[in-house]
């Protein structure tokens, strides 16, 4: 086999490949044989079809099976001993066919991973975020916590809504005189606090006696997820069936036990400084890894394969919709423009992936790599931060893929480390 290869881009090379034509004939025998098996024709017994008869009948077929796998082979080969990194898989053209006593040769245009030798990236500007939690950031925690275990009670005693009161309403509301998706609901409970009414808060209900029914005007925002009442204005009856509020749980070691798996109100306090000194870590992280690749990429400037970067918006997309799904959404209901979407990401990953590229040519001409213990450790450090037992992370990074994407993870975390300690910090 024959191949040449030609630089068309940083990004693009173009295989010309000739393909013997004893391996284009061997493919043919083998690919009549296996029809020949299969065929069924009058007159001929099963598996003893002669080949010219089958070579009338199928041969544009045979041949379209034979070019596909010969290609498929031949490509496969160019790429591994010509050491070509393709990145997508190739735009094949094949304008000869096969011909009897010839060699078959086609060519391929292909992305290619480009090679980044990344430069000035010691002494970067960076800025330092502090990490550190605060007893405010815990106590505010640990008041979220109170408002969200709080439960509603009738209210005994009155019967006129005041400020901070829950009700229990029906409403009907008009646009332009006119219903609208969702222009009716019975016992629906809102507050009486400021606010947006699409967000269940309704101030104006204050005073109201239970039984009564109070009208108002409401301006729906320009971007209301309900297309028919975007920015305009309607009026809603609400009317009043019943007062309760909200009774807060005190802060004790009752309420420890009820709100987390702690014994007391001070296991609580630490488990959510704890919970809190990650998270900030790990935004704290991603602000450095942001502003890091910035800076990077502001010194080394490189064109970067579409496939590429397509795969990484398709990772985003994929994030995106898993968080959706553990915040209980469903993102098949919401009528997503994912081609809108797909344009919005399209920056951010470029960045990634020029990143990425960037991040590896450091650390080769660094030589950061990654030890067995380095691994051990990280996977002690997932397991800790997922309370999970080590053995069930491990199982996890078990097989070689798994493995390889973690040391590449570790790999970054290094390279990332080492640029930290050479940066200039404001």
């Amino acid at each position: 086999m024959k191949v040449q290869v030609e630089e068309l881009s940083p990004i693009e090379k173009k295989l010309s490949i000739e393909v013997d034509n004893a391996r284009v004939a061997e493919e043919l025998t083998r690919a009549y044989s296996a029809l020949g098996k299969q065929v069924k024709l009058p007159g001929f017994r099963q598996g003893k079809v002669p080949r010219r008869i089958l070579e009338q009948r199928f041969r544009e077929r045979v041949e379209d099976d034979v070019i596909q796998r010969v290609v498929q082979s031949a490509w496969l080969e160019a790429v591994r001993d010509h050491k070509v990194e393709a990145v997508a898989p190739p735009q094949v053209t094949n304008n000869s066919g096969l011909k009897a006593n010839a060699p078959f040769t086609f060519e391929a245009r292909v992305e290619v991973k480009p090679q980044v030798d990344a430069k000035d990236y010691q002494g970067l500007p960076l800025t330092r975020v502090d990490s550190q939690v605060t007893d405010a950031e815990v106590d505010e925690r640990l008041e979220q916590l109170r408002q969200n275990m709080a439960r509603l009670e009738p209210v005994e005693g009155r019967d006129v809504a005041q400020a901070g009161d829950f009700a229990t309403v029906d409403y009907e509301a008009l646009v332009d005189g006119k219903e609208f998706p969702g222009s009716k609901a019975e016992g629906v409970t809102v507050e009486l606090a400021p606010g947006e009414l699409v967000e269940s808060n309704v101030a104006a209900l204050e005073g109201a006696k239970v039984g009564e029914t109070r009208e108002l005007d409401y301006t729906f925002p320009a971007d209301y997820r309900v297309e028919d009442v975007k920015g305009k204005t309607a009026h809603f009856k609400f009317h009043v069936k019943g007062l309760k509020k909200k009774i807060v749980p005190e802060l004790n070691d009752d309420f420890a036990k009820e709100a987390g798996e702690t014994q007391s109100l001070a296991d609580l306090r630490a488990k959510i400084r704890s919970d809190l000194e990650l998270n900030k870590k790990n935004r704290v992280l991603g602000e450095e890894r942001a502003a890091i690749i910035k800076a990077l990429v502001e010194r080394n400037a490189f064109e970067v394969p579409r496939s590429m970067v397509e795969r990484t918006i398709d990772q985003m997309l994929e994030q995106r919709l898993r968080a959706m799904a553990r915040m209980g959404m469903d993102p098949r209901r919401l009528n997503l423009d994912f081609a809108r979407l797909r344009e919005e990401l399209r920056e951010e990953a470029l960045q990634e992936v020029r990143g990425a590229l960037l991040f590896e040519s450091i650390a080769l001409k660094e030589n950061l790599k990654t030890s067995d213990e380095d691994m051990e450790k990280k996977i002690s450090e997932l397991a800790k931060e997922a309370n999970q037992s080590i053995d069930v992370v491990r199982k996890y990074f078990k097989g070689p893929e798994e493995r390889q994407g973690l040391s590449l993870r570790l790999r970054e975390e290094k390279t990332i480390e080492f640029l930290k300690g050479q940066a200039k910090y404001s």
